[in-house]
């Protein structure tokens, strides 16, 4: 194995790939990254915990083809203090060494053959969807802080990935919100309905952040429907500096059964709430300033009107009491209702409208967040109500 890449393509390859890497796995050879050069023109870098796999290629020159894996962290550490520039990089099978030569520097790295690093499945063409890498990425943003944390319940710390009506739909809950996120798409397989680690979906979103807009993102369940493989176009060509040409995250599915959540999604109101969503969102921030103080509630008092009214009540034992009041146009009847303060945060920052609807029924029911402009059936959020004190 003999090969030539730009310092700023291999670190950006290792950075990309590192996420999958865990310090708290036992097995030497997942410490480490593999390289394999490829001909004619690229170096793939690979890494898993067994959970989560990523794999990143970028350009090189392949003198020689071949592969090896090398102690990760140390690699990422080492080429990111190297000077911008060609990295030389050569496999002495003879000495299980890695030769890594750059500008006066050298370096010799003990390997592990890449033999025994375990098989990481790439991504087939058949029953894929694609979708601009940007709407990939907003999905995913808008749905993963809704799914629990709480590893002894494994099935909510997932994203349900399903297909309805021609539209891909990302489905995550806690059991006390629920985000629902869709997109049309032009290629539907039939009955998908798969459950990702939120993790897992938020390494992809990082990863997409780099893509190349005018490419296509694709989701791929693999034949044995136990892993799903997510393709991310890069920005790089053979002669661009710090980018990778693309990359891939394989992740295993949660085996279990999604809740059906469709009959907890609220269909009708009794109180329609249209507010500024920057106004609405500072407001909040203040209010939960006094909330997380005493278990995030923050109050609400909304009354119709020319202007309708929202007064925004949260107060602390310890700290004092916080009031604030927007306008807003609402239709129906006055409410109060009571909210986690920190659930409403999490969706107003991934709130992409200038103005937002709160619909409510009850002061026991749940309420229903969207942005103004998008429908039921592209983003919704389900927020169950709390007891004020």
């Amino acid at each position: 194995m003999r090969v030539v890449c730009l310092q700023e393509n291999l670190a950006k390859g290792l950075a990309v790939v590192s996420r999958a890497i865990s310090s708290r796995v036992t097995l030497p050879i997942l410490q480490n990254v593999l390289l394999k050069a490829e001909a004619p023109a690229t170096l793939r870098l690979s890494a898993t915990n067994l959970d989560l796999a990523i794999n990143c290629w970028i350009a090189a020159q392949v003198e020689e083809e071949g592969a090896t894996t090398v102690p990760a962290r140390l690699l990422t550490d080492f080429v990111n203090t190297l000077p911008s520039g060609p990295v030389r990089m050569e496999l002495s099978v003879r000495t299980q060494s890695f030769h890594l030569i750059a500008d006066r520097t050298e370096a010799d790295f003990r390997v592990i053959d890449a033999a025994d690093f375990p098989v990481i499945p790439t991504a087939e063409e058949n029953d894929t969807i694609t979708l601009a890498p940007a709407a990939l990425r907003h999905m995913i943003q808008q749905v993963t802080f809704a799914a629990s944390t709480d590893e002894s319940r494994p099935t909510l710390t997932g994203v349900y990935i399903t297909t309805e009506d021609g539209r891909l739909v990302f489905v995550a809950t806690d059991g006390y919100r629920l985000a629902l996120r869709s997109t049309p798409v032009d290629r539907v397989p039939h009955d998908l309905g798969v459950i990702v680690p939120a993790r897992s979906l938020n390494e992809v979103s990082r990863t997409a952040a780099d893509a190349d807009e005018e490419g296509e993102a694709a989701i791929t369940i693999t034949g044995e429907r136990n892993q799903v493989v997510f393709r991310i176009p890069g920005l790089g060509t053979r002669d661009t500096k710090g980018a990778f040409l693309r990359a891939e995250i394989i992740s295993q599915i949660i085996d279990a059964t999604y809740p059906k959540y469709k009959g907890i999604i609220p269909t009708t109101w009794k109180t329609r709430t249209i507010l500024n969503t920057q106004e609405f969102t500072q407001a909040i921030r203040r209010a939960y300033l006094f909330a997380k103080e005493a278990s995030n509630i923050v109050r609400f008092d909304i009354k119709p009107g020319d202007p309708g009214t929202v007064h925004i009540y949260a107060s602390s034992p310890e700290y004092g009491e916080h009031h604030a009041e927007l306008d807003a146009v609402v239709e129906g009847e006055p409410i109060e209702v009571s909210f986690n303060g920190r659930y409403l945060l999490d969706v107003l920052q991934v709130m992409d409208m200038p103005q937002m609807v709160l619909e409510t029924t009850e002061s026991t029911r749940p309420g229903v967040l969207r942005p103004v402009g998008t429908g039921p059936e592209e983003f919704t959020y389900v927020l169950m109500p709390m007891k004020p004190r």
